[in-house]
């Protein structure tokens, strides 16, 4: 059956908070997992809730993006499915970019006219979950809700950092405030499960994903037409008409990948015994480009909690608690301990390797190194006997070619880094 939902994938801002990730890249395409894009967990989640009517929306260096959903997510001719990319547009009657979520969303509703379509799921571009969205559509209905706002749990520490709200015995909100201090959470505590009173998580989050009845959402952007957040003016006008706004209460994994130190913890946790995250399941697949890589190739090297992706060389001593990515390559001797090798976007060719000098070095992790706590974005060159070690001890800041960020040292794509280095 044909489904009744839209959905639009919000891809952020400018990501401050990620870069240098987010220098030659926009939020949405930042690695992850050592083969994917962030992108491709809310349009994955999207492809096994049998909703395949998709459009990304983006502003900032969004080219890689837009490779990438093209390389993609190819529907057949016989299917009314696609996954297209909305840039924010200047037009005679608005000349001016997204300014938030929601006018990034009504700057874009002309673009779904041309298709059939009773709701619009609004999702963000930059969290890691599993989430079947037939579920939070069977609750709007069955609730004959104007919208929906998915929630979680969150503690005390996290709750000044989401739209917290509270609901009736319906599961109705009826109250809802943006990223409270911390003086007035207290009155905005709920009733929620024993297992998350156990963790102190009694506070009803936002998660920033949203059904709205597609009436419902063209009538409060016709009537608050200066409104550009969701969470900040939409929600609070929609609560105030007193529109039917309900809660989905998500029970799984889910985090917000919005900081460095967000990014490291959850790409780690994904070489763990048992993840949260699980990436092998035999019907919620995690889609993405399909590189027709060869298999990883490893001589000599000690794996401890190590998720490799397709395509790599390696002759490292011993990796440990680890994320390698695609056409990863590592030296002999080498050590890497929690951290995040991005890999490389090509393979380079023999004569390239051969011809390598201190002028042209090769891509990827030289002969003799010790990595610890840290990033190295793709098409990196680091030299030999370089020593990394990621920390507190660190000072914070932006440097030639590398950034500490959250205790996490972040090599930059494509940066070389010479031969003896000590970071």
């Amino acid at each position: 059956m044909k489904s009744s939902v839209m959905a639009v994938i919000l891809g952020g801002g400018r990501g401050t908070r990620l870069f240098p990730l987010t220098d030659q890249r926009s939020k949405p395409a930042v690695p992850i997992g050592g083969k994917y894009r962030l992108v491709d967990i809310p349009i994955s989640n999207c492809l096994n809730s049998d909703i395949r009517r998709i459009y990304v929306l983006t502003q900032f260096n969004s080219a890689s993006l837009n490779r990438h959903i093209k390389n993609t997510y190819n529907f057949d001719v016989f299917s009314s499915g696609f996954v297209d990319i909305l840039a924010a547009e200047q037009t005679a009657s608005n000349p001016d970019w997204f300014q938030g979520t929601a006018d990034a969303v009504r700057q874009s509703l002309h673009h779904m006219t041309n298709h059939d379509h009773e709701h619009v799921l609004i999702l963000s571009g930059d969290q890691l979950y599993q989430m079947d969205y037939r579920k939070l559509l069977q609750r709007h209905k069955e609730n004959n809700s104007d919208l929906t706002i998915a929630t979680i749990p969150v503690n005390a520490e996290d709750a000044t950092g989401f739209g917290i709200m509270k609901t009736n015995k319906e599961g109705l909100i009826d109250s809802f405030i943006e990223k409270p201090d911390a003086d007035v959470l207290g009155e905005w505590k709920s009733d929620v499960p024993d297992q998350y009173k156990k963790q102190n998580k009694e506070y009803l989050a936002s998660m920033g994903i949203y059904i709205f009845n597609k009436d419902t959402l063209k009538r409060l952007f016709d009537e608050n037409p200066d409104a550009t957040d969701f969470g900040k003016e939409i929600i609070p006008k929609a609560l105030k008409e007193g529109l039917r706004v309900s809660s989905y209460e998500f029970g799984g994994y889910w985090t917000d990948i919005g900081t460095i130190k967000s990014f490291f913890d959850a790409n780690l946790s994904l070489a763990d015994t048992v993840p949260e995250f699980n990436l092998y399941d035999n019907e919620n697949f995690i889609y993405t480009r399909a590189r027709l890589l060869p298999a990883s190739k490893l001589m000599g090297t000690t794996l401890e909690h190590a998720l490799m992706a397709e395509g790599c060389i390696i002759e490292a001593s011993r990796i440990v608690r680890s994320v390698i990515g695609i056409r990863s390559r590592i030296g002999k001797g080498t050590t890497i301990e929690n951290s995040i090798i991005m890999g490389n976007d090509y393979f380079q060719d023999k004569a390239t390797i051969e011809a390598a000098s201190a002028d042209r070095p090769v891509f990827g992790i030289g002969q003799r190194c010790y990595l610890s706590n840290c990033i190295v974005d793709k098409n990196a060159c680091i030299g030999n006997d370089v020593r990394i070690v990621g920390g507190d001890h660190l000072e914070e800041g932006d440097h030639e070619n590398y950034s500490v960020k959250d205790g996490v040292v972040i090599i930059r794509k494509g940066e070389f880094i010479a031969d003896r280095t000590v970071i």
